[in-house]
């Protein structure tokens, strides 16, 4: 056995990989940045559009610029047609997440100008971003037998992609709500799937091919899917009598109660604490706040068990159960608004290109000898 003194940082935990100026995340004050703007800030009185505006550019849009970036993300949004019938054709049982990744690394092969490593990406930034709806879409509307999808360019992102999905158009409050939620999950620093497609990247390959590895890493439960599960402890809960009850027993067999805790956070996710309170909102409207007060009960118990804080995953599954999204497309809409962040983190890349390698401390055996084929047992 090789014998080292260099520490491994299992998962690369606390380890700086690179600079970046797009996000920041405070894990002791509980605060996250992006490009110097706080996340209350941008939840409260910005749009999706702005955001990844923000995120590409480095700067907030004028009132002139969003114009420019919301009609060329309506005009985007069509899918070529062969690969609208390549989505025709997969099974209905396929996973959301499988059918995203596979379209999105064959939308490349309609779009090379766009696919080339370099400043000029910010054109397949905005392509992608603007059609990864209609990609589901495509695929969930023939499996529930909905309409086929229409264009609607006076919808604005959030509005769309709702609109794309449950086949009407939202309300106020809820396109409010799925435009906040949509901010809030933009962009997380070196995130895993964010990290993966700045590894592809950094190796000058294309922006699709980094997006395609980045849809692949989010698809793994440990990055994406937390808020279905959480979903379905509130469905195994069932009543609030019983949630003191179920998450105890759960935490007595050391099962992972999903929506807590965060690697960096060490306080509440600011992201959480303002999707608590669209949760509210949106059952108040519809009259149904069983899944926020189920919600704040299982908070409570997880807290004083486990001195666990929620994150962002935590709420946001109850937000979108109240709109009508099926919860095996909670993670594609993750992925829906995460693409801004992986493709400003693609564009960064390529401004500041370096190959990324890290080591591996080696444990295994260096001295073996060879034994020919024939003598081996």
């Amino acid at each position: 056995m090789v014998e080292s003194s260099d520490e491994v940082q299992h998962g690369l935990q606390d380890v700086v990989a690179l600079e970046s100026r797009i996000c920041f995340i405070d894990g002791k004050e509980g605060r996250l940045i992006y490009e110097g703007y706080d996340i209350r800030d941008l939840a409260a009185r910005s749009t999706f559009e702005e955001v990844a505006y923000l995120l590409w550019y480095g700067r907030l849009p004028t009132t002139d610029q969003l114009a420019v970036l919301r009609h060329r993300l309506s005009q985007l949004r069509e899918l070529p047609p062969s690969l609208a019938a390549r989505i025709d054709s997969v099974p209905e049982t396929a996973t959301p997440m499988d059918v995203l990744r596979t379209a999105v690394s064959e939308l490349a092969l309609f779009e090379p100008e766009e696919t080339r490593p370099g400043p000029s990406s910010i054109g397949g930034a905005q392509r992608l971003t603007a059609v990864l709806p209609s990609i589901l879409a495509q695929f969930h509307r023939r499996r529930a037998r909905l309409p086929r999808l229409e264009p609607r360019p006076d919808l604005s992102h959030a509005a769309y992609l709702l609109y794309a999905l449950v086949n009407r158009v939202p309300t106020e409050l809820e396109e409010r709500a799925l435009d906040v939620a949509l901010i809030l999950h933009a962009d997380h620093e070196l995130n895993a799937s964010t990290f993966a497609a700045r590894v592809t990247a950094s190796t000058l390959s294309d922006l699709y091919s980094a997006v395609t590895s980045a849809v692949g890493t989010l698809k793994g439960p440990l990055h994406g899917g937390a808020n279905e599960r959480v979903m379905e402890l509130l469905d195994e809960i069932g009543t609030a009598d019983r949630v003191e009850e179920v998450v105890r027993a759960k935490l007595a067999r050391h099962e992972r109660i999903m929506g807590f805790g965060h690697r960096v956070y060490k306080v509440e996710d600011p992201r959480a604490t303002i999707l608590r309170e669209w949760s509210r909102k949106i059952g108040e409207a519809k009259g149904d706040l069983r899944y926020y007060e189920l919600l704040l009960k299982v908070e409570g118990v997880v807290h004083r068990e486990k001195g666990l804080y929620p994150n962002v995953d935590l709420y946001s599954g109850s937000v979108y159960s109240h709109m009508g999204i099926p919860h095996d497309l909670f993670t594609p809409v993750f992925a829906a608004s995460r693409v801004a962040g992986w493709t400003a983190h693609v564009l960064e890349e390529y401004q500041d290109l370096r190959l990324i390698r890290p080591m591996a401390k080696y444990i295994g055996p260096t001295d073996l000898p060879y034994v020919p084929i024939a003598n081996r047992a």
